[in-house]
C-alpha cells in the first residue's frame, strides 16, 4: 500500500524529476499552493461522502452492497501483509522490466477502476434518469459445488441504470488505459477511496486503534528507513495515488511535475472517521461531534504533513501525523464529555445485519454455585409435558368438524387406556 505524501522537489530526479536527470524549472509559489490545496480537497471528498454512504451501507440489506468488517485480528495482520506486498512489488520492479509489470497492472486496475467508478456515480446518476426509464433487474451469481455443499462465490445484483453507469465509466477507463492522463488517474483514485471508506467497516474503536497504530509503524519504517515506498510509488503506474501538477499554471493539462498522495493516507483514516460517524448516530443525540472532530483532525494532520514536507523537501509518511491526530482528538473529546466507555464499547458490526436477532444483554445470575446447581436439578426433575400418543386424536382436536365425533374419539381413547391398565394389573 502506498501511503506516502511525495513532492517532486522542484525538479529533483530522485523525487519524481525526469528520468534522464535533467532538472525542471522550479514551480511557482502559486502552482505549489494550488497543487497542495487540490490534494487536500481531493482527500476530503471521499472521506466525507464515503462516511455518509457507510451509514446507509450498514443499514442496507442488499447482498451486493454488504460491507466487509475488519476485526482486531485482521487489523493486527494488515501491516504485515502490506509490508510483504510492498516489498514484493519493489523486488518485481528491480528484477523484471517495469514496462511489462505496469502493462499487467494497468489491465487489472482498468477493470477494477471501471467497477469502482460505476458504483461511485450510480447514486448520483439515478437522479438524472426520467421516471419512465425502462429499468430491469439483473443478478450475477456464481456458485461452487451442488446440493447442500453449494457455496456462493459472487452474488451481485444490478439493473439497467447500473449498466448505463458502467458504460460511462468504461469511457474513463479507456482514456486512462490509452493516455494515462492524471485526471483519469484521479477519477479512479477517488472512486477507489470512496468505495474503501464506504465498504470497509471497523467493528469497534479498539480495532481502529490497532489498525492505525500498526500502519503508523509501517509507514514510518518504509518511508524513513528505506526508499522502498517512494520507489514503488513512482514506478507503479496505477491509480493507487492522487496526483496534481505543480506546473499546471504554466503547462495546463499537459503538466508533468506532480505532487502525490497515496490512497492509504485517505482510506485508512477514512474508515476510522466513518466508524465515529456511526458511533455518533448510535448515541441518538442528533449531533455528529466525533465525526466533525475527527474530520477536523484529519485536515490538521494532512496540513501539517504538507507543511513539514515543504520545509524539509523530502517525502513524508503522512500517517505519522494523521494517526495521532485522528485518534487523539476524538479521545480527548470523549474524555471531556465522559463518554470514553461508550466509545470503546460501541460495536459497529451489530448494525450490518439489523434483521438478524442478536444477544444484546446477558441475564443476571446470583447465588452460590451449590444453590445454582440445586435450582438446575429441580428444574430438570420437574414435571414435563407429554405429547398425546394418538395421532388421530391430534388431528381431530385440531379440526373439530363434528362435536359428537370428537366426544366418541375421547371416550374410545379413555376405554383403551382403562383396558391397558386392567391387563397390567392381571
Amino acid at each position: 500500500m502506498d501511503s506516502a505524501l511525495s513532492d517532486p522537489l522542484n525538479g529533483s530526479a530522485e523525487a519524481g524529476g525526469p528520468a534522464n536527470g535533467k532538472t525542471r524549472p522550479p514551480s511557482t509559489p502559486e502552482g505549489i499552493a494550488l497543487a497542495y490545496g487540490s490534494l487536500l480537497l481531493m482527500a476530503l471528498l471521499p472521506i466525507f461522502f464515503g462516511a455518509l454512504r457507510s451509514v446507509r451501507c450498514a443499514r442496507g440489506k442488499n447482498a451486493s452492497d454488504m460491507p466487509e468488517t475488519i476485526t482486531s485480528r485482521d487489523a493486527a495482520r494488515f501491516p504485515i501483509i502490506a509490508s510483504c506486498t510492498l516489498l514484493g512489488l519493489y523486488l518485481f520492479f528491480k528484477i523484471f522490466s517495469q514496462e511489462y509489470i505496469n502493462l499487467l497492472l494497468s489491465m487489472y486496475f482498468f477493470v477494477l477502476g471501471i467497477l469502482a467508478l460505476s458504483h461511485t456515480i450510480s447514486p448520483f446518476m439515478n437522479k438524472f434518469f426520467p421516471a419512465n426509464f425502462p429499468n430491469r433487474q439483473y443478478q450475477l451469481l456464481f456458485t461452487q459445488g451442488s446440493g447442500e455443499n453449494k457455496e456462493e462465490i459472487i452474488n451481485y445484483e444490478f439493473d439497467t441504470k447500473d449498466l448505463v453507469c458502467l458504460g460511462l465509466s468504461s469511457i474513463v477507463g479507456i482514456w486512462y488505459l490509452l493516455r494515462k492522463h492524471w485526471i483519469a488517474n484521479n477519477l479512479f483514485g477517488l472512486a477507489f477511496s470512496l468505495n474503501g471508506v464506504e465498504l470497509l467497516h471497523l467493528n469497534n474503536v479498539s480495532t481502529g486503534c490497532i489498525l492505525l497504530g500498526g500502519l503508523f509503524i509501517y509507514d514510518v519504517f518504509w518511508v524513513f528507513g528505506t526508499n522502498v515506498m517512494v520507489t514503488v510509488a513512482k514506478s507503479f503506474e496505477a491509480p493507487i495515488k492522487l496526483v496534481f501538477p505543480q506546473d499546471l499554471l504554466e503547462k495546463g493539462l499537459e503538466a508533468d511535475n506532480f505532487a502525490m498522495l497515496g490512497l492509504g493516507d485517505i482510506v485508512i483514516p477514512g474508515i476510522f472517521i466513518a466508524l465515529l460517524l456511526r458511533f455518533d448516530i448510535s448515541l441518538k443525540k442528533n449531533t455528529h461531534t466525533y465525526f466533525y472532530t475527527s474530520f477536523a483532525a484529519y485536515i490538521f494532520g494532512l496540513g501539517l504533513t504538507i507543511f513539514i514536507m515543504h520545509i524539509f523537501k523530502h517525502a513524508q509518511p503522512a500517517l505519522l501525523y494523521l494517526v495521532p491526530a485522528c485518534i487523539g482528538f476524538p479521545i480527548l473529546v470523549a474524555l471531556a464529555k465522559g463518554e470514553v466507555t461508550e466509545m470503546f464499547s460501541y460495536e459497529s458490526s451489530a448494525e450490518i445485519l439489523p434483521h438478524t436477532p442478536r444477544l444484546t444483554h446477558f441475564p443476571t445470575v446470583s447465588g452460590s454455585p451449590a444453590s445454582l446447581a440445586d435450582s438446575m436439578q429441580q428444574k430438570l426433575a420437574g414435571p414435563r409435558r407429554r405429547r398425546p400418543q394418538n395421532p388421530s386424536a391430534i388431528y381431530e382436536e385440531s379440526n373439530p368438524k363434528d362435536p359428537a365425533a370428537v366426544t366418541e374419539s375421547k371416550e374410545g381413547t379413555e376405554a383403551s387406556a382403562s383396558k391397558g391398565l386392567e391387563k397390567k394389573e392381571k
